[in-house]
């Protein structure tokens, strides 16, 4: 009787999982003021907005080896699947340092059901009083009709700076899978479809949106939920 191995998970969930595990742990770090997660930071932070590849001093942060050692039991990745992982990768990570900065609860948190934390809820629970706010709705749309990745960088910038502001949380590490994703043929189209679903899942119980008393956060593992310190102006420059 022969055995059929499954088939090795899709590489967007794979840099889904590598990007939460990844921030999950600096995260942690930097909450607790951790000088290596600081200063991690504060270098990812530099390249927000700016291609991959050009800043050699992100190439040890920004690293898909874990996805090669996660398929190699199956087909090892092609240089186009690695290339716009590598591409994926660098823009969630350093838009996650930029929301990141001085921020004394973490700005990353894992998207659940009854939780959305997906790019759609994240805009929606930015504006003021839960109402409809036309014109960052329109920023949304704007970031999905982007042309090429590094438009739709530069957009989701002035998105994150948006959501920095209001201290709304985001997964990274589902955005990380979804800019993969949008660089395939078809692709574009499925994450937009993803975000307006998202748009309209914002709601949950217990962040209530700007200008609210949001009920406080709770410690939890890397990678969760986010831990609270006073660190607001350790990586100020």
């Amino acid at each position: 009787m022969t055995t059929t191995s499954p088939a090795p998970a899709p590489v967007s969930e794979l840099l889904t999982e590598l990007a939460r595990q990844r921030i999950g742990t600096w995260q942690h770090g930097y909450l607790n003021d951790d000088p290596r997660a600081v200063a991690a930071l504060a270098r990812l932070r530099r390249g927000a907005g700016k291609p991959a590849g050009h800043l050699p001093d992100l190439w040890d942060l920004v690293d898909t080896q874990r996805l090669h050692d996660a398929r190699r039991e199956g087909r090892p990745l092609s240089e186009a699947e690695l290339a716009r992982a590598e591409d994926a990768l660098h823009v969630a990570l350093t838009l996650w340092a930029l929301h990141q900065q001085s921020r004394r609860a973490g700005m990353h948190q894992v998207h659940q059901p009854q939780r959305p934390r997906g790019l759609g809820a994240a805009v929606h629970r930015a504006m003021p009083n839960n109402d409809i706010d036309d014109s960052l709705r329109k920023r949304l749309v704007r970031a999905g009709t982007a042309p090429d990745l590094a438009t739709l960088a530069h957009r989701l910038r002035d998105l994150v700076t948006l959501l920095r502001r209001e201290e709304v949380r985001l997964d990274y590490g589902l955005l990380a899978g979804q800019l993969y994703q949008w660089q395939w043929p078809g692709g574009a189209d499925q994450v937009r479809t993803a975000w307006g679903r998202s748009f309209h899942a914002w709601q949950d119980r217990d962040e209530p949106g700007p200008g609210k008393e949001p009920l406080p956060d709770l410690a939890a593992a890397p990678g969760t939920t986010t831990d609270v310190t006073s660190s607001t102006d350790k990586d100020a420059s």
